[in-house]
């Protein structure tokens, strides 16, 4: 999988001339500009950009031509609403078509935030191009997910991070919007409750300036150091055992564990279980129609960092642990057996 994101059209192909500072590409409807019609150029231009890679052997699976169309920013950026999204989604889809590149599917539109995605989705589905989408695409910034959204196309929150706290390393530290519990829980919400199949944090490394949560990993060239967040692990306990092509199964939550379960291509079945509150709590789990021939456990909290812990197996293929205060749990149990 290959993901690519244009910022901007070329300024030259937008109102205002810059590729900076908003602006609208010229030829969509409510952007009449004197130098012309420029949507089949900048179509041509984002083949041009999937056909460079493909030469150099990378195949550009996901395409998007916008981000965070609805917030005009001092570096690249363009407006569009989401009838204007749509007329070029369907000049774009076109000319992909047209050069033989139907493996980039086009996503769409990474919007500041949930509710105007929702907006601009609906301005697609109106128009009929639906189908001509990969993935819908979305950012947190201006609103969060809150439902799920009426579409049967995968929906990725592709851009989050804390852009307002000062650097924190915290794994919990009264729910402060950096702490890697709050992570943890966002893609819980997120996956569970709002139907999101992609989570991606906006920047893995970052030099010291601007102190903010925005990266995972702060490096300080100066001093040749660095520090990780705890954020970054509570990440870890989801992706790196909820792989690419997991289908979320139906779990129980017990009183006081969030819990969430996904059975992977491999045929794995992966258990994430996040304790809100204080205590640590045991917890059991029963595969339906199957049982557990091993399993693994791993912890992150205020002090684990995704580090394996200790689960057991009994003879009958239930799987025990312990989920720490305020800690997050992965059980991966790798192949369950069908029951005779």
């Amino acid at each position: 999988m290959k993901l690519t994101d244009a910022w901007s059209a070329p300024g030259y192909m937008k109102t205002n001339g810059r590729d900076t500072n908003g602006g609208s590409l010229c030829g969509v409807p409510g952007a009449t500009c004197s130098s012309g019609d420029w949507r089949q150029a900048y179509a041509n231009y984002l083949a041009a950009y999937v056909k460079f890679y493909q030469e150099a052997g990378v195949t550009v699976t996901h395409l998007g031509f916008l981000n965070e169309p609805d917030y005009t920013a001092s570096y690249a950026s363009m407006q569009s609403n989401g009838n204007q999204a749509a007329d070029f989604i369907k000049i774009l889809a076109a000319t992909l078509q047209a050069n033989n590149l139907t493996e980039a599917g086009i996503n769409c539109c990474e919007s500041m935030g949930w509710g105007n995605q929702i907006s601009m989705l609906n301005a697609i589905k109106n128009a009929g191009l639906e189908g001509n989408l990969k993935a819908v695409t979305s950012h947190s910034y201006s609103s969060g997910a809150s439902s799920p959204m009426n579409t049967k196309v995968p929906v990725w929150l592709s851009e989050q991070c804390d852009l307002n706290g000062q650097w924190s390393t915290a794994w919990y530290s009264n729910g402060g919007a950096g702490d890697g519990l709050t992570w943890a829980n966002n893609i819980y919400s997120a996956v569970v409750n709002n139907g999101v199949g992609g989570y991606l944090w906006w920047e893995g490394v970052q030099w010291p300036q601007p102190n903010t949560n925005e990266k995972l990993i702060r490096v300080d060239n100066r001093t040749n150091t660095y520090e990780v967040a705890k954020r970054l692990w509570a990440f870890a306990n989801w992706s790196r055992y909820v792989r690419p092509g997991a289908v979320r199964v139906g779990a129980n939550s017990p009183s006081g564990v969030r819990v969430a379960a996904f059975k992977n291509t491999s045929g794995a079945i992966t258990v994430i279980a996040i304790a809100t509150g204080n205590s640590a709590t045991n917890l059991s789990i029963k595969i339906s129609g199957g049982t557990a021939a091993a399993v693994d456990a791993y912890v992150s909290d205020n002090t684990h960092n995704c580090e394996k812990t200790t689960a057991s197996l009994a003879a009958d293929g239930t799987v025990t642990g312990t989920v720490p205060g305020r800690g997050i749990v992965t059980f991966i149990i790798p192949q369950a057996e069908a029951l005779a």
